[in-house]
């Protein structure tokens, strides 16, 4: 398993490890200088020490990024290139000089973080070994504290260490499911709203023009039965079949229209499309308004965005002109820093979202969780507030940056509010 030793979480854990060393580096050396000054092994201990400074300063510039030119090791063979130069430098330092041999905790540390558990161990367990030989011999004689007291906080460490970078591990891993699982079940939640409106798309199919072309079939094979011996009853069947297929045609322009958005098409943005949907919605017994914010820059909205804002107002006030005993509705747009928000409000009867069954047929049926589903997929939200006599308002927001990773949305379809 590959160590975390960039992680953001344990470079602090490495600063303190560098200054740990340098200042036991640092003491060993005093404390050489002071007690054996002018011996002859003194230029060996001073090259050794800067060389081990020098070694170690390296160690974070040799773990970083590789170099844009020329051969370049892994980083984690880059470590372990640098790590062992460091350890058998420190081991002839402790040969030379014991009181370099608690310069081996820095080292401890460092092995843990940049090898395997086994070679780590490994390592460990020599580091040890050449501390308890260092402190037997400053002692001068046989101290069985100094013999069994690296071992067991040596021991301690590791143990500790170890255990913290498991849970570490542990908790990473279980982050990483938490995200799969939620962008699994935003997928989820994605292929049920796709799958819901074509079940509509059908249903609507069926429930128009499919049950009209049979209509016509029928009567057309009534009149091609009777056109010899009735011609009268045989030109009412060809009437009936006329009047069925104008029918037809009314709804098959609806549907397409309803899929192809043409208000936005005509150029304007998403106002000029709001405010021709208020002009043909408005009527002798409704009311409807636009009110766009200053600052609303809609134009320059993602066509995804003012398709999708433009069908929720369109279902919207469909169910508020067929079920909600309006008056008057408002469309208000407003585009804030992070998100656009299309309120539509009506005083209209209301009801309590308490009771669902109260609800207009057209929250109660396709028309809500098809403006969810729709926003969704634009990664915003819908809100509806109401109480009973007291009207109904109906927010859609829509932020500015929606998430990149969802697939790409049905082709605009129109929800038909039931």
């Amino acid at each position: 398993m590959p160590k975390p030793y960039d992680h953001p979480d344990t470079r602090w854990l490495g600063a303190v490890m560098h200054v740990a060393f340098f200042l036991l580096l640092g003491g060993a050396l005093a404390r050489f200088l002071l007690r054996h000054p002018g011996e002859p092994r003194t230029p060996w201990i001073l090259a050794l020490s800067l060389a081990l400074a020098v070694l170690h300063l390296l160690g974070p510039v040799l773990s970083g990024p590789e170099p844009s030119s020329g051969p370049a090791l892994p980083p984690a063979r880059r470590r372990l290139a640098w790590l062992g130069p460091v350890v058998v430098v420190w081991m002839v330092l402790v040969v030379l000089a014991p009181s370099f041999a608690w310069c081996a905790v820095p080292l401890f540390y460092t092995g843990l973080r940049t090898l395997p558990a086994r070679a780590a161990l490994v390592l460990v367990t020599v580091l040890t070994a050449f501390v308890v030989a260092a402190q037997l011999r400053l002692a001068g004689s046989f101290d069985p504290n100094l013999l069994l007291a690296p071992p067991a906080v040596a021991a301690l460490a590791t143990a500790v260490f170890l255990h913290t970078e498991r849970q570490a591990a542990r908790q990473r891993a279980l982050i990483d499911d938490l995200i799969r699982t939620r962008r699994e079940l935003a997928a989820s939640e994605r292929r049920a709203g796709t799958l819901a409106e074509r079940q509509r798309l059908s249903m609507e199919i069926h429930d128009s023009l499919a049950q009209g072309l049979s209509s016509q079939r029928m009567l057309l094979q009534a009149a091609e039965r009777v056109w010899e011996s009735d011609q009268d009853k045989a030109r009412t069947h060809v009437r009936g079949a006329a009047t069925v297929a104008e029918h037809n045609l009314a709804e098959a322009r609806r549907f397409v229209h309803d899929l192809a958005p043409a208000d936005l098409a005509r150029g304007g943005g998403l106002e000029a499309a709001l405010r021709a949907l208020a002009a043909r919605e408005s009527g002798d017994h409704l009311t409807v308004r636009v009110h766009v914010d200053d600052g609303a820059r809609v134009p320059a909205l993602p066509d995804r965005v003012q398709s999708a804002l433009l069908r929720i107002a369109q279902g919207a006030l469909s169910n508020v002109r067929e079920h909600a005993g309006a008056s008057t509705a408002v469309l208000s747009l407003t585009l804030l820093d992070d998100e656009v928000v299309l309120d539509v409000t009506d005083d209209g009867h209301g009801f309590d979202p308490a009771e669902p069954s109260g609800a207009p047929a057209g929250l109660r049926g396709h028309g809500l969780p098809a403006m969810q589903a729709r926003l969704r997929q634009l990664g915003g939200t819908l809100t509806v507030e109401s109480a009973p006599g007291e009207g109904t308002a109906l927010s859609a927001a829509v932020p500015l940056d929606p998430p990149r990773t969802d697939p790409p949305a049905p082709a605009d379809p129109q929800e038909a509010p039931r």
